[in-house]
């Protein structure tokens, strides 16, 4: 039988429960050596100080932590802990941290010494301020001492909209609060990008070179202080109950697709009564031309194509490396010859799987308009996709000639940065940024979004997907152990109602079988149901729903029935304005009522 945990997360593997500290009314939470959810009277001010060390595959290395000391007296708190790292090659970097909070102050100081020559990415602070402050007024002080007005971008900026900082400043409810770095030079980027739903701000510039060398025996010592002054923020409500309100007709709903591989296309097959029941109506077939597939794999996804009524899209990477009408006329004569009938293909450059963060060199890329016009060429009559294979970061950086296209898509992914549970829910606050920004790029040009699913199908940002043989909880994983529990599907829901406003055409979760399926070994995964349910209400008129609390319950709406999910492993009370409904959810419950 499994456990309880199993039944919500797929795997009986706990999470580190956080240690909670106050200081009057500041408090904040530390995990895993790291500084979270900083409050003031519950209120979020910064979402974490994180001290991180990647590897060169931008994998984040897990500190052992040792000699955990806590002293809380009547000033305040202070916690101070030893933790050593090791990159892929053994070599160990051991740190010391020391974290002192006031009711006013926090400040979190990290010295590390290199055994011998230390290979990494990024070796310092990450201070998330949360997705919340968009729009915010931001003061930012500079390494020169100068001093910018601005704001927390509301569009998500595609580079860093703040280099060589200082100091952040802004208020919120009244107070002041400053966030001060030293140690090295910092800069933010917009994690919008990838739907972590924060502004990070971070050690050594990206145009620096990297991966880099940490000489053994050096060391390196970083700080952050925070400050809040002025009017005290008001104490957040404790209330438990949450409401939903049900407003008005906001479009349709999405037409709800599933991707299939190559390598998925015969388990697919082996379950298409499965696939009948959610009755999807797009199948995403990928084919990788770039990486030697071909005929065989082409066949196999036509023989599933052949199997449903649902309008069939082919995702293709090409190398993009020779002729564009040698390259794609291979695949589309391939496609004939399987007899795969195509209602669209969305074509994707290889040297594009790769992201190509600031400061570094563009690949040698056929540009898009040539690219398009030879998919033209190759598949005339039907309709045709671009964008970006992998995540709106990529799609916001080089933008598609939209006119060109008939449809623009992207995916995205909630462990690139961080797998727990509770950042990996917090990325359904950035999706409503994401889709917003996404429209301000392509217009009312139909707009696919997906596959989206908690694990990684592809890493942009290294040389491949991280390994998780014990099925943890790890960022830039393929696998991940919730999706075979009732948290994706709370999360899967959760995303539909987060997407609301983008008008979305299609909305592709994930796959029926494999380690994105909604088909597990033993049968449904818990989000096969959501699935089913929300292929069901696809292109109904779509009603806005409102949560009192959104980060704890969202909910979908159409026509006289609603869905709804708690992204909580916490239990609560939910109130349906203006019907009689009041339920109880259990942890990640999701549920459907008739209105």
């Amino acid at each position: 039988m499994s456990t309880r945990a199993e039944t919500l997360y797929g795997t009986a593997a706990a999470e580190p429960q956080p240690l909670r500290f106050s200081a009057g009314a500041l408090s904040f939470e530390l995990v895993g050596g790291d500084v979270h959810a900083v409050r003031i009277g519950g209120v979020e001010i910064i979402r974490a100080i994180q001290y991180l060390i990647r590897d060169r595959d931008w994998g984040t290395l897990s500190p052992a932590i040792a000699d955990l000391v806590v002293v809380q007296d009547a000033i305040g708190v202070t916690v101070t802990y030893s933790a050593t790292v090791r990159d892929p090659d053994g070599a160990a970097l051991t740190y010391a941290a020391t974290i002192a909070a006031t009711n006013a102050t926090l400040d979190f100081t990290v010295e590390a010494r290199a055994e011998r020559d230390f290979t990494t990415n990024r070796l310092g602070f990450c201070v998330l301020h949360p997705a919340h402050l968009a729009g915010t007024p931001l003061t930012v002080e500079h390494g020169d001492g100068s001093v910018e007005r601005a704001t927390f971008p509301e569009l998500i900026a595609p580079w860093q909209p703040f280099t060589d900082i200082r100091a952040l400043i802004h208020q919120q409810s009244g107070a002041t609060i400053a966030c001060r770095l030293d140690g090295d030079t910092f800069e933010m980027e917009d994690q919008r990008n990838w739907s972590d739903a924060s502004y990070k701000t971070y050690v050594r510039p990206l145009a620096r070179p990297w991966p880099y060398v940490v000489p053994g025996g050096s060391v390196d010592r970083q700080s952050v202080r925070l400050s809040i002054e002025g009017a005290a923020i008001a104490t957040a409500h404790a209330d438990t109950s949450i409401t939903i309100t049900p407003g008005a007709p906001v479009g349709t709903m999405p037409r709800i697709g599933l991707a299939v591989s190559a390598a998925e296309a015969a388990a697919t097959l082996a379950a298409i009564d499965a696939l009948g029941a959610i009755a999807p109506q797009d199948l995403l077939l990928s084919v990788r031309a770039d990486a030697g597939e071909g005929a065989a794999e082409i066949a196999a996804l036509a023989r599933v194509a052949a199997c449903t009524n649902a309008r069939v899209t082919l995702e293709c990477v090409i190398a993009a490396s020779g002729d564009l009408d040698e390259e794609l006329g291979t695949v589309a004569w391939l496609v004939a010859d399987a007899g795969l009938p195509l209602d669209g293909i969305a074509v994707f450059p290889a040297p594009d799987l790769q992201s190509t963060p600031p400061g570094s060199a563009w690949p040698a890329c056929p540009p898009f308009d040539s690219i398009y016009a030879a998919a033209r060429r190759a598949f005339p009559g039907i309709a045709l996709g671009g964008g970006m294979f992998s995540y709106f970061t990529e799609l916001n950086r080089k933008r598609p000639p939209v006119e060109l296209l008939d449809f623009v898509s992207h995916a995205t992914c909630p462990i690139v940065h961080a797998a727990d549970d509770r950042s990996v829910m917090q990325t359904l606050e950035a999706i409503p940024h994401i889709v917003r920004s996404a429209r301000e790029i392509i217009g009312a040009a139909p707009y696919r979004l997906g596959p989206s699913t908690i694990g990684m199908r592809q890493n942009p940002y290294g040389s491949r997907t991280m390994d998780n043989p014990d099925r943890g909880r790890v960022p830039m994983a393929s696998v991940d152990p919730r999706q075979d529990g009732r948290f994706a599907a709370a999360w899967a829901l959760g995303y539909v109602a987060a997407g609301e406003a983008g008008g979305l055409e299609t909305l592709t979760l994930g796959a029926l079988t494999g380690p994105f399926g909604v088909l597990g070994p033993d049968g449904p995964r818990p989000v096969f149901s959501i699935v089913r349910d929300l292929a069901a209400l696809a292109g109904a008129p779509r009603r806005a729903c409102r949560s009192s609390a959104p980060d704890r319950v969202l909910a979908v709406a159409s026509g006289d029935h609603m869905l709804l999910a708690n992204l909580t492993p916490a239990p609560c009370v939910v109130r349906v304005e203006d019907t009689s409904h009041r339920l109880d959810l259990d942890a990640y419950e999701t549920r459907r009522i008739a209105l």
